[in-house]
């Protein structure tokens, strides 16, 4: 992970920032819940995420316009700009990762990883 922590300290985030903001980018605005469980965050860890977040202008909140009670939040084009300049570099790194483990054995992890986050305990 050493790797993976310099490009993202390189980039002003953490890697639980770095989750989040690509969730959004990748799957569009959604409310708290839905980015804790896309991001496998705890939503009350996701609630400090989200405030330094829009303090460096990655996101954005605002009321569902249907339901007044829910957050929705929203990358912002700053917050787009970050996953596209930084994604070529998490991608290469995956990709040594992969090369390293074998295509087999990091499929592997992938499940055993997925496989823990459904363990609801």
């Amino acid at each position: 992970m050493k790797p993976a922590r310099l490009l993202l300290a390189d980039a002003g985030v953490t890697e639980q920032q770095w989750r989040v903001v690509r969730v959004l980018v990748e799957e569009g605005p959604m409310d708290p819940t839905t980015i804790a469980d896309r991001a496998v965050l705890l939503l009350p860890s996701l609630t400090r995420i989200l405030q330094k977040l829009e303090e460096k202008g990655f996101i954005t909140r605002a009321r569902d316009e249907q339901d007044g009670r829910r957050q929705v939040i929203k990358a912002t084009s700053d917050g787009c700009r970050l996953i596209a300049d930084n994604i070529p570099a998490a991608k290469s790194y995956a990709g040594k990762l992969r090369d390293h483990l074998g295509t087999d054995r990091y499929e592997q992890l992938l499940d055993l990883l997925n496989d823990l986050n459904e363990i609801d305990l």
